[in-house]
């Protein structure tokens, strides 16, 4: 007879435990009209997190996924669908034109250089010219180290070879 009545103690816990996890299934929300309304069916697709006033126990808040450059405190139905889609564009776009501006920046300063290069050669071949010219005796010194006068034909051929570089980057 105990073991009778210990089982049916038993099962009037676990049939009052049922019972109070069914009375905490419900939802809580206010909807359109501004009134509250329960179920035991979460509230309808679209109504706002604010609105929702209580969850069941084990029901969590959903995740709120937020494209990049939208703050996260901004309600998800503020968020079009296609959002993501469109900030990933304008991400991406984005970069394209930064990674352009960059490209443009490189080329400049390469064109500096290559201009600063161009002056330098000039000007230093402006001076051999003048120094080629002058009638000065000059001498030039060979692979093996031994230096030898320029003569008239060699002096032709180096004056030639100024007038080539003055041409090309004394512009």
């Amino acid at each position: 007879m105990t073991a009778l009545r210990s089982a049916s103690l038993l099962a009037l816990c676990v049939l009052m435990t049922l019972g109070s996890a069914q009375a905490q299934g419900q939802w809580k929300w206010r909807d359109a009209n501004g009134k509250v309304q329960y179920s035991d069916r979460p509230p309808p697709q679209g109504t706002p997190e604010k609105d929702i006033l209580a969850r069941p126990l084990g029901a969590r808040k959903p995740l709120q996924i937020v494209p990049f450059g939208v703050k996260a405190s901004e309600p998800s139905a503020s968020i079009p669908g296609d959002a993501a889609s469109a900030a990933a564009a304008k991400r991406e776009a984005d970069a394209k034109v930064r990674a352009a501006k960059e490209g443009e920046a490189r080329m400049k300063a390469v064109e500096k250089r290559n201009a600063e290069i161009r002056a330098e050669n000039c000007a230093n071949a402006k001076q051999q010219l003048a120094t080629l010219e002058s009638g000065a005796r000059l001498s030039k010194v060979t692979e093996s180290g031994e230096r030898v006068l320029l003569d008239d034909a060699a002096r032709a051929a180096e004056i030639q070879q100024m007038k080539a570089i003055i041409a090309s980057d004394c512009k």
